[in-house]
């Protein structure tokens, strides 16, 4: 029983990936995987788990890559290689709820995918509400450097933003643009954007940009939550982005049956081929 509240259970949460498995899997594939483990459910204490587990099975490949860690030194790492829907499947018997990967592929694996904007509304009545606004400042700042972004829920609290570019650029590169858009973002709205890390000093929507690193992950699209109701981290059109909208709108079912109505709408993300250098250029040139 993962979600004691709602009687949600490990067959229930494999049932769902196994149906959401040929959406989820394109955007997990050849990705390095970070097991985080509910071995007691959502009330429980969980963990992370990067070295693939003993018993993992033999048709699930692995890739090995060196981490840094917290506590210094480095270490080599097998990370698991979710490649098909049967591997979610094993990774909730892990008890794993939410899928998390790298952004960028085993063969360039410093190059990541795309740029991340993680959002996280202030604990108010109205901080959803504000991410919406500071999620729309973000679309049209990315939008004047003439790239194009998707949005999702996160699933928990939050609205993730994503700029798929080529696979060209280094991590350093794709934290320093989201690092410049964030901190004129936050210059021009004093109050309701902030890159301030701190909960304590933090006034409005924390646009985060220190989570584009090596190694970072974030849950992936159609990923269900740790969350009461079971949400999933679903993408929206921006135009539905509006104002009504709830972090906890979009649960299992509501997942399945928007891609049945349009498709993956985070397919785009995987196509990438945008150029950053233009972006990068126009940004540092702007007076700080």
């Amino acid at each position: 029983m993962l979600f004691p509240g709602d009687r949600v259970t490990k067959a229930d949460l494999a049932q769902y990936y196994a149906e959401v498995g040929p959406a989820i899997v394109p955007h997990l594939r050849n990705r390095p995987f970070t097991l985080k483990r509910y071995p007691y459910g959502i009330r429980g204490q969980a963990y992370f788990h990067k070295q693939a587990p003993k018993g993992k099975p033999p048709w699930m490949p692995t890739r090995r890559f060196r981490t840094w860690p917290r506590e210094g030194g480095s270490r080599l790492v097998d990370f698991t290689l979710v490649n098909e829907p049967a591997a979610l499947v094993w990774m909730v018997q892990m008890n794993c709820i939410d899928m998390n990967a790298w952004y960028s592929r085993v063969d360039k694996p410093d190059r990541p995918d795309y740029v991340v904007f993680d959002l996280d509304p202030p604990e108010s009545r109205n901080g959803f509400v504000q991410a919406i606004r500071v999620a729309h400042l973000v679309r049209e700042a990315v939008d004047r450097l003439e790239l194009r972004s998707y949005v999702k829920t996160s699933g928990a609290d939050g609205i993730h933003v994503l700029v798929p570019i080529a696979r060209r650029y280094s991590y350093a590169e794709t934290y320093e643009l989201a690092e410049l858009v964030s901190r004129g973002l936050e210059a021009d709205n004093p109050g309701l954007v902030t890159t301030e890390w701190l909960k304590r000093k933090r006034r409005g929507v924390l646009v985060d940009h220190r989570q584009n690193g090596r190694g970072k992950t974030i849950a992936s699209a159609y990923s269900v939550r740790p969350k009461k109701g079971a949400p999933v981290s679903t993408p929206l059109r921006w135009e539905e982005l509006g104002e009504n909208v709830r972090p906890r709108d979009f649960g299992r079912r509501e997942a399945l049956a928007r891609i049945e109505k349009h498709g993956d709408l985070f397919e785009p993300v995987l196509r990438g081929g945008q150029a950053l250098g233009p972006a990068l250029r126009s940004l540092r040139a702007r007076p700080s």
